[in-house]
């Protein structure tokens, strides 16, 4: 896929090496190299890409910064050393977040979520297909099928072959397999990790990668962040 990109960063190391990781592992057309945000917003005057990679760490102006001057709809993969910038860079079209120093392995799986993510505008991504609406379910615990409010939930969790709901005053365990569970909820529930299902509308904050809702830190995997991200960034300001 001839995808056309640039590099946005000020250390010439980083530069090179994401340049030979471009050059040896995909059919990309990488049309230039900018060290700093001004010199990428002069240059995105003038030449149309499909994404970009950029840096964080920049002087003047940082990635961060610079992502929020760019068009909404501009898609990026971060590359930084700073992994607390993850959860603020999903606020934006990121595709991937890329920790440096970036390796052969960890580009590699880079490209295959690029590839998708401009090959498959037909359908959305599977952990935010819409699923009906419902208010409530009925879950079987022991002999006694209990009917919960599903506004009330905080998030689902796996134990080996059983889920523990959890509401902001009680916790069920539940005979049933996560995935099982998953497949009839409506949104607002979103898949964040193998582990757990969450209520979007009652957690209280994102950060690092972590998720908190009521007293619980909740993990957010590689695996389902761009689902989990593509839900909460229909709700950012």
């Amino acid at each position: 896929m001839n995808l056309r990109c640039i590099i946005i960063d000020d250390e010439p190391n980083a530069v090179s090496l994401l340049e030979v990781l471009i050059g040896q592992t995909t059919q990309w057309q990488l049309l230039g190299k900018c060290y700093n945000a001004l010199e990428a917003i002069e240059f995105l005057k003038k030449h149309t890409v499909d994404f970009i990679f950029l840096d964080i760490n920049m002087p003047h102006l940082t990635g961060m910064e610079l992502a929020g001057l760019l068009p909404k709809d501009t898609k990026i993969v971060f590359t930084t050393a700073y992994a607390e910038h993850a959860a603020e860079s999903y606020a934006y079209q990121t595709i991937d977040y890329l920790l440096k120093p970036i390796t052969l392995k960890r580009f590699v799986a880079a490209t295959q979520k690029i590839d998708a993510c401009f090959g498959k505008h037909a359908s959305p991504p599977e952990s935010i297909t819409t699923k009906p609406e419902a208010d409530y379910f009925f879950f079987k615990t022991g002999k006694t099928l209990r009917k919960i409010l599903l506004d009330e939930v905080l998030y689902f969790e796996s134990e080996k072959e059983y889920v523990r709901l959890v509401t902001g005053t009680e916790e069920l365990l539940i005979y049933r397999r996560l995935k099982d569970i998953e497949e009839q909820l409506p949104q607002p529930f979103v898949r964040v990790h193998n582990s757990y299902i969450v209520n979007t509308r009652l957690l209280n904050k994102i950060q690092d990668n972590h998720i908190y809702i009521g007293t619980k830190q909740i993990p957010v995997s590689d695996k389902f962040r761009e689902g989990f991200m593509e839900v909460i960034r229909q709700r950012i300001f």
